[in-house]
């Protein structure tokens, strides 16, 4: 794959090391067992993939490049360019200004634009509407974007099974930006419709089958359609695609269920059931399906707990902690400044939708065993910087550098 530029400060020498000894050992990426880091008194376990991928790196390059080749220039960000805090306020630090919030909101007035002004469009792409409305303004981002190519990938599966005639279902969260711009892009060619889980899955079922009436549709998935979608003709061929950092087993065990409703449902007309259902599974994520794996492979090893580190706010970050909340004790922080002390620690509340305390988080049983990955967002440099702290808090533990001359050796 392509190399690109990514600032040194996010670099780290330790996890560095250990991804290139790994990818020496596994060039196929066949075994995703963990690797362990045994500081004596502390073994740390980290997942076989985490980190930044490809798309990431990609944005991150374009993003400060800009910054450095255009010193002049007044630089925006649609929005975030990624989910991480630490990379966002850099890019504040050096003079970028965002024109809305992850929600779509407006912090800058379009308006206030002129045609010398540079706009990087974010990994999550944007929607057509706001790439129209720009381009009104004499605003093209095209040497400006940093969407994820495998996003881009969505968008044009979406299109191509869109001309077949098939209706395009998203399985993502509703808010996101990147399905936003995945729903635009998809009901500029056809009927699309947003589902958020295997839940509202099942409930579409239900329209498939002609088992809900189609007046109580708009009010079940109210906002989440394109216009004039009709349940009662627009859901007898469909395709299934996701916003790319949903659980990747969800999303197949989404499409596998709703091929079984519409291919019923064909049947059950007298109609082709071959021909109900577009095959997409070629749109799913390779890095979102290695990170996953990587974090189901870490936990089949015994531990005390799990650390997964990354922006409070990211999708991919979010479903490694759930996939580790199901087997252990599991901590979601965003960087080192988070383990307060060996007593206390401020972590991310996925159920409680906010940041709280706890205490007396370490057990104290030695050697510790902690598991830990971080998101697709997130710079090395904080997991090396978290895994220090660490060390610190765990008496006896052997120095960071000593453990890189051992692997690198």
């Amino acid at each position: 794959m392509k190399s690109f530029q990514v600032p040194p400060a996010y670099r780290s020498p330790l996890i560095s090391a250990i991804k290139n000894k790994r990818r020496a050992e596994d060039r196929m990426k066949k075994d995703f067992s963990p690797f362990l880091l045994d500081f004596g008194p502390l073994h740390i376990y980290l997942a076989r993939h985490f980190g930044f991928c490809y798309g990431v790196e990609n944005a991150i390059d374009i993003a400060f490049r800009t910054v450095e080749e255009n010193p002049d220039r007044n630089i925006f960000l649609l929005s975030e360019m990624i989910h991480n805090p630490q990379v966002n306020s850099d890019l504040k630090n050096r003079g970028i200004r965002f024109l809305q919030d992850t929600n779509g909101q407006q912090l800058i007035s379009f308006d206030q634009l002129v045609e010398t002004d540079i706009v990087i469009t974010p990994a999550f792409g944007t929607s057509l509407e706001t790439d129209s409305l720009l381009r009104s303004r004499g605003i093209h981002t095209e040497n400006y974007n940093t969407t994820c190519p495998f996003v881009e990938k969505v968008w044009n599966r979406s299109g191509q099974i869109a001309e077949k005639k098939f209706t395009v279902i998203i399985h993502g969260k509703p808010g996101h930006e990147e399905t936003r711009a995945t729903f635009s892009h998809a009901s500029s060619g056809g009927p699309a419709l947003v589902i958020k889980d295997m839940e509202e899955a099942r409930l579409l079922s239900r329209f498939i089958k002609k088992e809900k009436t189609p007046e109580i549709f708009s009010e079940l998935f109210t906002g989440r359609y394109s216009p004039e979608f009709d349940p009662l003709t627009d859901l007898q061929r469909i395709g299934v695609v996701n916003q790319t950092t949903m659980l990747a087993s969800e999303t197949q065990q989404i499409a596998d269920f709703l091929k079984q409703a519409v291919q019923e449902s064909a049947l059950a007309a007298s109609e082709n059931a071959d021909d109900s259902f577009a095959d997409t599974r070629d749109t799913l994520c390779y890095a979102t399906n290695d990170n996953q794996s990587a974090v189901s492979g870490m936990l089949t090893t015994p531990a005390d707990l799990a650390l997964v580190v990354g922006g409070y706010n990211s999708s991919n970050t979010s479903h490694l902690v759930e996939l580790c909340e199901q087997q252990l004790l599991t901590y979601f922080i965003e960087g080192p400044d988070k383990l307060i002390s060996e007593e206390e620690i401020r972590h991310f509340d996925l159920h409680g939708h906010q940041e709280k305390s706890t205490k007396n988080y370490l057990p104290v049983t030695r050697p510790l065993r902690v598991l830990m990955t971080s998101g697709a967002s997130c710079p090395d440099a904080i997991v090396e910087a978290v895994i220090s702290r660490l060390c610190q808090l765990v008496k006896g533990s052997r120095d960071v550098q000593e453990l890189i001359s051992e692997i690198t050796s």
